[in-house]
């Protein structure tokens, strides 16, 4: 009992931690005829981002850089594989929430297969079976059903996000079976990991996102909102006449093999990790 208080205690915590986040945020409005109208909390965002940017140079980037040169590849891909096969299950919701049963049966089939023949999900038996990786949460579900993503958001910590996304993101951990592993020390160890594997992974394109962006914050804000909308349409969004591009450079990285994707995934951006 003393361990499911505990956890409960945990979770009511980090909700009040990511409303508490948006309620600041949304206490502070950039004004003036060059305010982006996806980002009216620009000069707040920026302040934020620059915290979580220290932040990660100062942590997390050390640490995932010794767990990439230590942790040998094959431990990192079944460790991955194995987050992987969790973020399934709350895909296999999603897209049955979204109306797309086929999809949301392969999600459920990938679940069954990965854990079973995979020995948990350590090995990814599904994906040469010939089953496609979806990766669906419910700020995507949202989008799907009409909701506006409302302004753009830097959450302290959890990085890029929206109004809508931040939402989603805490519905998504209701449903997220690592969220329900008790003992709590395990299940808050297995979250570091799950953190510093996802960091790890985007290692390559921190140092491509420092060489090539002149603006920092507005490449990681026009590449998160581009992704997003991408995964909400399925790769076929609708054309726009903003500044922010619709289309992926011809060497996009492909998340899912069966759609279209932009191309970055943006360090420090827990709403990110928890989709691994």
């Amino acid at each position: 009992m003393t361990g499911k208080r505990a956890a409960a205690r945990w979770r009511a915590g980090r909700n009040w931690l990511l409303a508490a986040s948006v309620a600041w945020l949304a206490a502070g409005c950039a004004t003036g005829p060059t305010a982006n109208p996806k980002d009216p909390l620009e000069p707040l965002n920026r302040e934020v981002f620059k915290v979580n940017d220290a932040v990660d140079r100062a942590v997390l980037r050390p640490v995932a850089q010794v767990y990439a040169d230590y942790v040998p590849s094959p431990i990192r891909t079944a460790i991955d594989n194995a987050f992987s096969n969790v973020s399934d299950v709350y895909s296999a919701v999603n897209n049955l929430l979204q109306g797309k049963p086929t999809r949301a049966a392969e999600d459920s089939m990938r679940v069954v297969i990965n854990s079973v023949l995979g020995i948990g999900g350590l090995i990814d038996i599904a994906t040469p079976a010939g089953l496609p990786k979806y990766k669906e949460d419910f700020g995507q579900t949202l989008g799907v059903w009409g909701a506006p993503a409302g302004p753009y958001l830097v959450l302290p910590l959890f990085g890029p996000s929206t109004v809508r996304d931040t939402a989603g993101m805490l519905v998504d951990r209701q449903i997220d079976p690592s969220a329900y592993i008790d003992p709590v020390w395990l299940r808050n160890s297995l979250f570091g990991v799950r953190v510093i594997n996802a960091r790890a992974s985007l290692l390559g394109a921190t140092g491509l996102i420092e060489i090539a962006a002149l603006d920092k914050y507005a490449f990681m804000r026009d590449a998160y909102l581009q992704r997003r909308e991408y995964q909400i349409y399925d790769g076929n969004p609708p054309e726009h006449d903003d500044t922010v591009p619709t289309s992926p450079p011809p060497d996009a990285t492909q998340e899912n093999q069966s759609l279209p994707t932009p191309p970055v995934q943006m360090p420090g951006n827990m709403g990110n990790f928890r989709l691994r």
